[in-house]
């Protein structure tokens, strides 16, 4: 079974996702050959997950947060590249059956394409957490167009709720599994690693903020929405500021509002064992990302949605999610409602047990 399942990981945010598996395939004795992009620098990451390090590194990993500053002509011309890379890398495996993948990269993207480039090769494409859709082009950009192309260059797609399943209903050609969301496997170990930690709570009630997406931070006009909803906030709020965020805020004049706000604590981006601690602890979050949706659905911790559009629609659903639309002062009275009543609700994106319905998929 040598090198039969090639797993190809860009991001942090991917392997949060994808270690679970590898823990599965580790634990069933199969082997898998692990590619990194370098797109993050994930090493410490698979220390504390207890998975492999990658057998190969396809490009030096960045030192800060991002390896691209949101430069968009040196992310182009760095995804030309690695889908080459990729390709060649592959290209030594002659038992491969499966390339797994995983989200909306641009690691992604690369990982899926590269098989243009290996037209005689019988392996199959897998894309995990697929079929989601904010059927926005511009919002999140450009991972809702990066989706769109991953799942056509994909043959099997592992869904990770009934409404991502749906979404793909077209694809009549593709193998489709709706198995729920891998999510649910990392907040679990996560979750249990933090247990043998000696971690606290920030309080005895606060609130988590995370804005990063490249549509809210370039959008001077939006920033001073943000920033106008968080200088409502009533109780010690807790914002991990991401290197490109605090770069936007001290260009448009706004990092000194939140510097000066009593109730405003301005930290380093925590640790994903750390964060995950720290969300099932505090009252509301306040996001743009995506993970942290899914998160705050598997803690029941009420959420307010920083966009304009979302992809992972479930929570809204039950009010227990409120996508902004960056309406502040909706957004206000809304924040005020989730900090008073005890919202519970049945998870969409199933139970624990996801990564091991993937192998038993792939075997």
């Amino acid at each position: 079974m040598k090198n039969k399942i090639a797993i190809i990981v860009g991001t942090r945010a991917e392997l949060i996702k994808i270690f679970p598996l590898m823990i599965e395939l580790q634990k069933q004795k199969i082997p898998f050959y692990f590619i990194s992009t370098g797109q993050h620098n994930i090493s410490n990451l698979c220390k504390t997950f207890e998975v492999k390090q990658p057998d190969v590194i396809l490009s030096t990993p960045p030192t800060s947060s991002s390896k691209f500053n949101a430069k968009e002509s040196k992310a182009i011309k760095w995804a030309f590249g690695m889908i080459f890379k990729i390709r060649k890398e592959l290209k030594k495996l002659p038992n491969l059956e499966f390339v797994i993948y995983h989200g909306d990269t641009l690691s992604t993207a690369c990982s899926s394409c590269s098989k243009l480039l290996n037209p005689f090769k019988k392996y199959k494409n897998v894309h995990l957490e697929s079929g989601l859709r904010s059927w926005s082009n511009k919002e999140p950009f450009p991972e809702e167009i990066i989706r769109r192309i991953v799942t056509f260059f994909s043959d099997i797609l592992i869904c990770p709720s009934k409404q991502a399943e749906l979404n793909l209903q077209k694809y009549k050609n593709k193998e489709i599994y709706n198995l729920g969301n891998t999510i649910l496997d990392s907040v679990d170990i996560a979750s249990q690693i933090a247990q043998k930690r000696d971690l606290k709570p920030f309080g005895e009630k606060f609130i988590l903020v995370s804005i990063h997406r490249h549509e809210n931070i370039k959008s001077e006009e939006r920033m001073k929405k943000i920033v106008e909803i968080l200088l409502s906030l009533k109780i010690p709020s807790y914002f991990t500021l991401h290197d490109n965020t605090k770069k936007q805020l001290i260009e448009f004049g706004l990092y000194n509002k939140l510097l000066e706000n009593k109730n405003i604590k301005l930290i380093e981006p925590l640790n994903y064992i750390s964060m995950i601690f720290q969300i099932s602890n505090c009252q509301l979050l306040l996001v743009d990302g995506g993970s942290l949706q899914e998160e705050s659905l598997i803690f029941q911790k009420p959420c307010i949605i920083l966009r304009n559009a979302t992809e992972r629609p479930e929570g809204l659903d039950f009010n227990f999610q409120y996508l902004s639309k960056l309406d502040v002062e909706k957004t206000k009275s809304k924040i005020q409602e989730y900090l008073n009543p005890n919202f519970k609700i049945k998870n969409p994106y199933g139970e624990i047990g996801v990564s091991e319905k993937i192998v038993e998929i792939l075997k």
